[in-house]
């Protein structure tokens, strides 16, 4: 049950995170709030991998969740690239 509530906040973290960087005015700013949701992101997977390592999960299900994390992964770091171009 905790262990669903961290991901879960974890999760609202990544959303919160870009949301507040896009109100900021600066590339700067909102570089560094991408950052923080890719730091977000990277926990999750961490919890991925010792869930599956506890067979909390079926390899199935983290395979699945290991290409949508790479999926986010790459478009948050084609965002922080974007913004420090700007």
């Amino acid at each position: 049950m905790a262990y669903t509530f961290s991901l879960e906040k974890l999760n609202v973290w990544i959303d919160s995170n870009l949301a507040e960087g896009t109100s900021r005015n600066t590339n700067k700013v909102n570089t560094h709030f991408t950052t923080l949701s890719f730091s977000s992101l990277m926990e999750i997977l961490n919890q991925i991998v010792v869930a599956k390592e506890l067979n909390y999960i079926e390899e199935d299900n983290y395979q699945i969740l290991r290409t949508e994390i790479e999926k986010i992964s790459n478009k948050l770091n084609a965002l922080r690239k974007a913004q420090l171009n700007n």
